[in-house]
């Protein structure tokens, strides 16, 4: 996966997010609806993990192609 598909998929991934807060402003969310929120929030920090992984191996010299996406435990524990 190169850099500009990761960037379109944060894009997508956003989008969704936006689309599913929106359509409940001053509204609560069903529970599959907070349940896929969820997995958008987790899917994003993934994406945002994996194309950092890829800037720095790029920038080290190394091939940003052997970064791989992390389990969702590893992404959600990081410090934002």
């Amino acid at each position: 996966m190169e850099d500009r598909d990761i960037v379109a998929e944060i894009g997508r991934l956003t989008a969704e997010e936006h689309t599913i807060e929106r359509a409940h402003v001053g509204a609560a969310l069903g529970s599959n609806e907070q349940e896929r929120l969820d997995a958008l929030g987790v899917a994003l920090d993934q994406c945002w993990d994996l194309l950092a992984q890829r800037r720095a191996r790029r920038s080290a010299g190394l091939d940003p192609d052997e970064a791989h996406v992390r389990a969702p435990e590893v992404v959600e524990h990081f410090r934002q």
